[in-house]
């Protein structure tokens, strides 16, 4: 992978502080900022990922809702009033 030459305008009380404190962690102003920028990039494409992950469940959902793959609310409610006094009875066992 070739290299490039990012040149940004940065406030030089900020440039001081950041290469000593680069300094401090036997790294270089450069090399932070080339982490800093890969962090951020890999974030996006996470997040980006993610995004495109859960716009294929809701189309799913919608999907299953449309053809009548439905559960009624008192169902729902049902099975999870029994899961959450299934969890009750595990932590009071515990105590």
């Amino acid at each position: 992978m070739s290299e490039v030459t990012f040149t940004f305008r940065v406030d030089e009380a900020l440039k001081s502080q950041f290469s000593t404190a680069a300094k401090e962690r036997d790294r270089t102003g450069a090399q932070l900022l080339r982490d800093f920028m890969r962090e951020y990039v890999r974030h996006q494409e996470d997040a980006a990922e993610h995004d495109a992950w859960f716009r294929r469940q809701v189309q799913i959902g919608l999907y299953s809702a449309n053809n009548g793959n439905l559960i009624p609310s008192a169902e729902a409610e049902a099975k999870f009033a029994a899961k959450r006094a299934a969890t009750h009875r595990r932590i009071d066992a515990s105590k």
